[in-house]
């Protein structure tokens, strides 16, 4: 009953949002007159810092364990001082779903902060309908005015600012931007080498060694205590989905890819079915553990932390560095290693593996269309991508989080090794966003102190250049109309993607249904989706 209520909590506000983006939503929003006036452009030596803003975005739980708002963080005490802006900080509660429940609920009120940080690119009917809605206010002119900083980036990485523009030339936000290739691979397949050395193998490459190496770890006792509790790799149903975890090695993506300008759908093709295949296989073996469907970062710690883990797809700094860090007491030997992206045969690449663009919407900030000082905030946000902001959102304070050596941002020991205890992500959390996103440009300088093991550093060349990633879709953003027909066939299609590959790689569901499961989905609106996705990017490739 509880749960039926979420759902129809979360379809309430949903539809209050959807109301407020068609223009139907309440009175403190920007009216029909206001949301089609153009800002009168004033000269920028006219122009200061705001008194004061209010601030809505997430605080994540590195930032939210030393500090009750980003007020606490020292990157915006000093901003404060430099500025003479006071900001007050609105923090939604929870993570996930209930974020963007809070975030529904508070733009179909109408009443809007200034600044709202979002991953736009994701709200229903797109970027362009909230501006058209006066949600949020096209930057485009205020950039170019107020924000010298960003304006000088985005020209000299046209690239860059093809990927923040809307197919209708709209920029809708102070974007965050990693700022090196090496900043945009950090997810991948890692494995215990301490298990590996007492078994006698080599680190697999190909899904066939891949399945060598799980039936070892399942039947050799690899954590010696005489249990056959192995539990050989951890990969969730997202891992399969979004990010291509065993999938790129049959050459395509789960779900939407871009093969040389078409665009296709994964789960439709033949070589999803081979997927499929292992995959079931694996599950009657036990090489799959048996709560892959429903593992939560609760329950992957604690089976980690349990010496029963072989392996799983994670993070760099939250996988192999928080895990090493954890186990460093209770096992010594405990060490884990990156694996390549897998592929068929050896020598070979997979299609696909984890990689970021420069910018794909999460942590960037819009101005709304109540906003009454535009400008002003422009002016304060472009903060963050001059020199000085960008040392401060990536170091901190120099002297305190931070010290100049040889050219060189250096962290010091309250980074490296805090005095109250405090693992590197929480004390750089008190100090900077670099560590987590923002509006900003992330430096490379960063991850490279961040990332204190060898085989983090490893993980970003191993993952990397194991994965051709030529199919990945570029951040493309759907019109108004597409938008809202996309969103609507894919809300379906999803839940029964879900369920029925749960089931198939489960055995609930024979293989031979494959064909039909292909049917249903082109019944359910597929190729109607392919085609809005295949307009999508004949525009972005035209912008």
């Amino acid at each position: 009953m509880m749960k039926e209520m979420k759902t129809l909590s979360g379809l309430f506000l949903l539809l209050l949002f959807l109301l407020l983006v068609v223009g139907c939503s309440g009175k403190e929003t920007a009216s029909e007159g206001e949301k089609d006036k153009e800002i009168e452009l004033k000269d920028p030596e006219d122009v200061g810092y705001p008194d004061e803003i209010t601030y809505w975005t997430e605080l994540v739980p590195n930032v939210a364990a030393t500090s009750k708002s980003l007020n606490d963080v020292a990157a915006y005490q000093e901003l404060e001082k430099i500025t003479g802006t006071k900001v007050e900080f609105k923090h939604p509660s929870g993570e996930g779903s209930d974020i963007t429940e809070q975030f529904n609920l508070m733009v179909a009120s109408g009443k809007l902060p200034d600044v709202i940080e979002y991953n736009w690119r994701t709200v229903p009917n797109g970027p362009d309908q909230a501006i058209e809605a006066g949600t949020i206010i096209r930057l485009n002119e205020l950039i170019e005015h107020y924000a010298p900083n960003l304006t000088k980036y985005l020209n000299e990485n046209p690239e860059v600012k093809k990927m923040v523009t809307t197919d209708e030339g709209n920029i809708y936000t102070f974007p965050f931007l990693r700022g090196d290739e090496s900043l945009m691979v950090f997810l991948g397949m890692i494995i215990r080498q301490d298990w590996l050395d007492k078994l006698n193998l080599e680190v697999p490459t190909t899904i066939s060694e891949w399945e060598e190496v799980l039936t070892a770890i399942k039947n050799g006792d690899p954590n010696g205590n005489g249990k056959a509790d192995e539990i050989p790799p951890i990969v969730q149903l997202n891992d399969f989905k979004y990010i291509g975890a065993f999938v790129g090695a049959y050459g395509i993506h789960a779900q939407f890819y871009n093969d040389n300008g078409t665009v296709k759908y994964g789960a439709i093709q033949p070589e999803f079915k081979d997927f499929l295949t292992t995959m079931n296989s694996w599950y009657e073996k036990g090489l799959l553990d048996p709560d892959f469907s429903a593992v939560d970062f609760k329950l992957m710690d604690a089976k980690v932390t349990n010496d029963q883990l072989g392996s799983f797809f994670g993070f760099s700094g939250g996988g192999i560095g928080k895990y090493t860090g954890l186990m460093e007491e209770k096992n010594p030997d405990f060490k884990l290693i990156p694996a390549p992206n897998p592929s068929l045969k050896e020598g070979e690449k997979a299609a696909t593996g984890h990689l970021e663009h420069a910018y794909s919407g999460m942590h960037s900030a819009a101005i709304s269309g109540t906003a009454e000082n535009p400008e002003e905030i422009v002016k304060w946000l472009d903060y963050a991508y001059s020199e000085e902001g960008h040392m401060l959102f990536n170091f901190g304070i120099e002297g305190k989080s931070y010290e100049m050596i040889d050219g060189n941002p250096t962290y010091t020991e309250e980074i490296t090794n805090n005095p109250d205890g405090l693992p590197m992500t929480q004390a750089l959390g008190k100090y900077i966003r670099a560590s987590y996103g923002g509006p900003l440009i992330q430096d490379k300088r960063y991850l490279e102190q961040y990332y204190e093991l060898p085989e983090q550093k490893d993980a970003v060349k191993i993952w990397g250049e194991t994965a051709e990633n030529k199919i990945n879709m570029p951040p493309t953003t759907l019109n108004v109309e597409e938008s809202e027909e996309f969103n609507s066939i894919m809300s379906d299609i999803n839940t029964y993607y879900d369920e029925t590959v749960i089931n198939f790689i489960m055995g609930e569901e024979p293989l031979d249904h494959f064909d039909d499961f292909v049917e249903t989905l082109k019944g359910m609106g597929i190729e109607r989706a392919i085609e809005l996705q295949q307009a999508a990017l004949d525009r972005y490739m035209e912008r």
